[in-house]
């Protein structure tokens, strides 16, 4: 289908349109310690909320990792503090995302080498430099039965987003570029 029509079908049909259900970001340090601590402080600072620590599944001897291990934390951002978050992190790579960081139900992903190249960021000699993952997770109105308790259901093929519609979506909201 072409953008032309999937933007008619939108307009026609609100419960058509795509949205952000939410935003992950991560930072791996690969050990724990004080460069998780300042990895931490980094994090809640771009993103106003208490990062959560993520643990090692397996041991890496090489690597010095053992299981169990914090090294890593994330956050998930959801309704307006994903979308003002979203723009910052979009103009770091100066909109645009390569095609294949979608996936087959629109959702896209894409790094940061640094996260002082976010707009507004300063750099705290202290803390060091980071690099981050974002994650956004797009979906339709209606997704809620699929999470809901009582009578959960699948969502039906035909209301599932594709990756032309998450293309789209983030080209329209966000002025990004996909090459």
């Amino acid at each position: 289908m072409d953008e032309e029509a999937i933007l008619k079908r939108w307009n026609s049909n609100p419960m058509l349109k795509p949205r952000i259900a939410k935003v992950c970001v991560n930072i791996c340090v690969g050990k724990s310690g004080e460069p998780l601590e300042k990895a931490s402080k980094v994090l809640e600072e771009l993103t106003n909320q208490k990062p959560c620590r993520r643990k090692a599944k397996k041991t890496i001897r090489d690597f010095g990792i053992r299981r169990g291990e914090p090294i890593a934390c994330t956050v998930t951002l959801r309704g307006e503090k994903a979308y003002t978050f979203l723009q910052r992190a979009l103009q770091a790579v100066n909109n645009r995302l390569s095609e294949r960081s979608f996936d087959k139900f629109g959702n896209v992903s894409f790094g940061i080498k640094e996260h002082i190249e976010i707009p507004g960021v300063k750099y705290i000699p202290e803390l060091g430099i980071h690099g981050m993952d974002i994650s956004i997770a797009l979906e339709r109105p209606g997704y809620r039965v699929k999470r809901r308790k009582v009578k959960r259901s699948k969502v039906g093929s035909s209301h599932l987003l594709t990756r032309e519609e998450g293309i789209l979506f983030l080209k329209e909201e966000f002025g990004v570029q996909v090459v």
